[in-house]
């Protein structure tokens, strides 16, 4: 199965043309051990929340943007295999230092319970994070699907993934599971919405809002205060060879 190393960090926004530098330095290291793709996109549109927001997750500073990415493996064995692998390998030990606080970024091992379309060639990236109840993963699985062909297709999505955790790790300083506020039996998610560009994005948003109004919200199988979420665009793409 599909296997993805998601990360989020803050990063300062002095720093962009750096952090586009060391993606492609590190692409260059973890593509011969397996890895299959890897795609780093940069914060254009991220909201503030009232419970969490992206910008708590990672505890970003004034000057820092926040940035979502992941790295795809064709599964859990390789990519565990890999990273103990790396942990001896001169080259890995050679790279430059990262360009953004490194402590401070949550990461952590997902498996895609839903995924639709593709995001391959996606101009626009809006990503995603909470916990989700354990008892409740065949529900949010479900919910995904009628999102998709209900709402998101039909309005120009090219594609979603929505990622359950089973290898998140605690942090000292920040971790997934202190980002969503996540309760006992909770279990995070990280998730990614593909559009082509911006502007079909936000029409999708208007339309959906606009189908919805008058009519009572769907219970959903988590709590959606918790949901932390923003605007990404691809700034290194694997499978582009690099380029933007």
């Amino acid at each position: 199965m599909t296997y993805y190393t998601g990360s989020i960090a803050a990063v300062p926004a002095a720093n962009k043309q750096q952090f586009i530098d060391h993606a492609k330095a590190t692409w260059v290291l973890f593509q011969p051990y397996g890895a299959t793709r890897m795609i780093e996109s940069w914060g254009v549109d991220i909201p503030k929340g009232k419970v969490t927001d992206l910008y708590g997750a990672v505890n970003a500073k004034d000057d820092e943007t926040v940035a979502f990415s992941w790295i795809e493996w064709p599964d859990k064995a390789t990519a565990d295999s890999a990273w103990q692998k790396m942990q001896s390998d001169p080259a890995m030990q050679a790279m430059p230092q990262m360009p953004f606080d490194g402590s401070r970024m949550i990461f952590g091992g997902f498996e895609p319970i839903f995924a639709q379309g593709t995001d391959r060639g996606a101009g626009y990236i809006q990503g995603f994070a909470l916990a989700v109840p354990e008892k409740n993963k065949s529900a949010y699985g479900d919910m995904a699907g009628s999102a998709w062909e209900s709402a998101f297709r039909p309005h120009g999505c090219l594609g979603m993934v929505e990622a359950w955790g089973v290898d998140v790790p605690h942090g000292k300083q920040t971790d997934f599971y202190r980002a969503s506020k996540a309760e006992a039996g909770e279990v995070p998610m990280f998730s990614w919405v593909a559009w082509p560009d911006k502007a079909t994005c936000d029409a999708a948003a208007a339309a959906m809002m606009a189908g919805m109004e008058g009519k009572e919200f769907p219970e959903m199988p988590f709590d959606g205060m918790r949901m932390m979420w923003g605007g990404f665009e691809p700034v290194f793409d694997s499978a582009k060879g690099g380029k933007q």
